[in-house]
């Protein structure tokens, strides 16, 4: 018999799957990129959302407490393909093109991050979660607004990079 059989349930696993996102970003992608990048906007861009991303993980815990439930995580597959592409690309790039791969990469989250939370803020409306549509649509929007900041960082990337191209 499945595990998942209610709208509740797919709620509450779809919840579990973006706190992983958020978890990961936070223990482990985030940290990273900041050492890896040399524009020092992008890193202060990357530090300012790292912060954003642990109040991400309280919102999501505490929509877990007014559900009373436990805070557990999905192990999201999408992300961790995202990461893994990341971590490949890296290998295979001159070091002048790392601030550029990982724009491209933060970009990819953002986008993912974005569609997770508009997915869940759907679902939560039909569970009548109100609380919970209030906690997800603050995080949407921090993750629109790391999105056109990672967006702006990329263009000026490129910019340099076609400034400098023989």
């Amino acid at each position: 018999m499945p595990d998942i059989t209610t709208p509740r349930d797919l709620f509450l696993h779809e919840l579990g799957d973006i706190l992983y996102v958020e978890k990961k970003l936070t223990g482990e992608v985030l940290p990273k990129l900041i050492d890896e990048v040399q524009d020092p906007d992008f890193r202060k861009g990357l530090e300012r959302h790292l912060d954003q991303t642990r109040g991400h993980v309280t919102n999501l815990e505490q929509i877990f407490d007014s559900m009373a439930e436990k805070s557990e995580t999905e192990k999201c597959f999408g992300f961790e393909g995202l990461t893994k592409e990341h971590d490949e690309m890296i290998d295979e790039v001159s070091e002048d093109l790392v601030d550029m791969v990982d724009a491209g990469a933060a970009a990819r989250t953002e986008h993912y991050e974005i569609a997770a939370y508009n997915g869940l803020i759907e679902m939560a409306r039909a569970l009548g979660e109100s609380e919970a549509v209030g906690l997800l649509e603050a995080n949407l929007k921090e993750e629109r607004e790391a999105l056109h900041e990672v967006e702006s960082v990329a263009k000026k990337l490129r910019d340099e990079t076609k400034a400098t191209a023989p």
